[in-house]
């Protein structure tokens, strides 16, 4: 080390710009730190106006208890808190916060102005900070309560002031914010004005039932399912949806602790084997989960932005969530039909009881036999329609392309349903069990991909157009891929904030939950066009979606519904799976089942 040394200690503004990069992030990062403080101040009304994605303002008011001038000082300054004051209290956290880095890295990188008062006092105090030189301080008449404005977010710093976003998706952001933390505490009262415009007036006093309401609509509170459970050391309540309702990625799925909005490894875990064989591989709940525990169970200090909690009994944690979502979703003798909670069946005695009669084969209603076209050869492709790898495999190399082939089978009889799903067939040679879901699945697919490479997909027009409020995030993917979304055949367009109306869907999927059908175009669209911007790839993406979506409807099939798809999927060009590689058909032949019969 030479003789002067490099080591020297950082100005206190420059460390302050430094923590700063920890705790701002974006304006929804400052609303997220103000709104915890109002919420540990006790307030129960707080009031949020954002200008510009809040990169302009991000005000909070609340009518919590408020500061003295003293008080207000100290907020500013960093490691200034009165949640914690010595290191045993980390372990015994009942706050939001208790850093004591907020309100000083804010006030370091924007134009910031704090005006509070007890609720006792006559006069309050005003604070003027700009990019952390304090400017003014005096006394101010204003309400009970602390309001903080944040202006001109890193005004002071031009590069991470290039780093944000446009003004729409930092409102975006903003709006996720204020929806996570209005549903972590729901009897507090809160408004959201965005531009000048209120975008969520909440009521204060609220259960979590009417906030998921209030931010969600009544439609998915109509497919949720209550749950609720004290056992040993954990208190679990909230609710899940019925596993008719799910989406693709699990962005709708919230989870706090002891008012913390925050998540953990074994909580994924946990409500992903609760839906174990409930759902569909790929698919995932809608979640609102709230946990309560004693504070020195968990440790709320292993992340920078406190997005992530540790428990010190994981395992207890985990099998309270299991059970309760399980004993919720199945309970006992109860079940779920066409989304519907069946109460318990009330028991019957041995008198009472209906036999059923037994029909012999000949009392059996008479089947039909279909003869199927022979499928056209298949061609070898072009070159340049070969794989992208490269491989240019030709019968001569020994990757031979089959000169022809035939439907899976060239007759079959329909027999029926069994088990209130399956098709029995009989065909030449054996018999065959098919799935209708994946058959079908199969089917739309084919048919939406042929159209949307001829470049005519067929529009249904609805009835009456039906009007579609998404969430914040999901309307950002919607409105992105807009153009996309009409390409694959249905009719949107933006209503204003983040509704839409639709007036048309692709031809074959009337009926279904429009909103649904949206949220997976817009997000298989969002995740495959972030891979590359092969137009294609992401078309094929909204072809998986809307079949997926489609076969939900299709729990029932009438005899003629199955003839017509037993003809369709014969004539599919691959149709001995779904999409995404389930089986449609399994097949055994009167050979094997003459072997099991000992007939050979």
């Amino acid at each position: 080390m030479s003789e002067g040394g490099h080591i020297r200690l950082l100005p206190t503004d420059v460390a302050n710009k430094i923590a700063a990069g920890e705790v701002v992030e974006r304006p929804a990062s400052i609303l997220k730190e103000i709104l915890e403080n109002s919420i540990d101040a006790g307030a129960t009304q707080i009031d949020v106006e954002v200008v510009s994605g809040g990169t302009r303002l991000v005000s909070v008011a609340d009518n919590g208890s408020g500061m003295n001038r003293d008080d207000a000082l100290l907020s500013i300054e960093r490691h200034a808190t009165s949640k914690i004051y010595t290191a045993a209290d980390i372990e015994h956290i009942h706050t939001l916060g208790f850093r004591g880095e907020a309100l000083a890295a804010i006030s370091s990188v924007a134009r910031f102005r704090l005006q509070t008062r007890r609720h006792d006092d006559v006069a309050g105090t005003e604070l003027v900070v700009s990019g952390g030189k304090l400017l003014d301080v005096k006394d101010a008449g204003c309400p009970p309560g602390t309001t903080v404005e944040v202006r001109d977010l890193f005004f002071n710093i031009p590069v991470r002031r290039k780093f944000l976003r446009s003004s729409q998706t930092e409102t975006v952001h903003v709006r996720q914010m204020f929806l996570l933390q209005a549903l972590a505490w729901p009897a507090v009262g809160m408004s959201l004005t965005l531009d000048g415009r209120r975008s969520w007036a909440l009521a204060p006093g609220a259960s979590p039932k009417e906030r998921i309401r209030e931010l969600f609509g009544k439609e998915i509170i109509a497919k949720l399912c209550a749950i609720e459970r004290a056992s040993g050391e954990v208190k679990l309540s909230g609710f899940v949806s019925l596993p008719e309702l799910t989406r693709g990625d699990k962005t709708e799925q919230y989870v706090f602790v002891n008012g913390r909005p925050a998540t953990a490894p074994v909580i994924n875990y946990a409500v992903n084997e609760a839906f174990h064989s409930l759902i569909a591989e790929g698919r995932h709940p809608y979640v609102f989960l709230y946990l309560e525990l004693d504070s020195e169970l968990v440790d709320v200090n292993v992340h920078p932005t406190k997005k992530e909690v540790r428990f010190r009994n994981p395992s207890e944690v985990r099998e309270s969530i299991i059970g309760t979502i399980r004993s919720a979703l199945t309970g006992v003798g109860s079940a779920f039909v066409a989304g519907q909670a069946v109460e318990p069946e009330t028991p019957v005695s041995r008198e009472e009881q209906v036999v059923l009669p037994i029909l012999k084969i000949d009392d059996l209603p008479p089947s039909r036999v279909f003869s199927y076209p022979r499928l056209p050869p298949i061609e070898p492709r072009p070159p340049e329609l070969r794989s992208a790898d490269g491989a240019t495999g030709s019968p001569a190399a020994g990757v031979g392309v089959p000169p022809a082939q035939k439907g899976p089978w060239t007759w079959c009889r329909v027999i029926g349903q069994i088990g209130g799903l399956y098709v029995l067939l009989e065909t030449e040679d054996g018999y065959v069990v098919m799935d209708p879901h994946a058959a079908h699945e199969r089917v739309l697919f084919e048919e939406i991909m042929q159209s949307l490479e001829q470049g005519n997909v067929e529009s249904q027009g609805l009835l009456s157009p039906v009007t579609v409020e998404l969430q914040p995030r999901d309307a950002m993917y919607v409105r992105k891929n807009l153009e996309l979304i009409k390409k694959m055949g249905a009719g949107v367009s933006e209503f204003g904030g983040d509704t839409f109306v639709v007036d048309a869907l692709p031809q074959g999927m009337e009926g279904l939950d429009i909103r649904d059908l949206l949220i997976d175009m817009a997000r298989h669209l969002e995740t495959l066009g972030e891979r590359g911007s092969h137009t294609r790839w992401r078309e094929e993406a909204i072809a998986q979606a809307a079949c997926k979506a489609a076969v939900k409807a299709r729990d029932h099939l009438s005899l003629r519904e199955v003839e017509e798809l037993v003809v369709a999927l014969a004539s599919a060009e691959m149709p001995y799976t779904c999409p995404h590689g389930r089986p449609t058909l399994i097949y055994t032949s009167f050979k094997e089942l003459a072997r099991k019969f000992g007939r050979e």
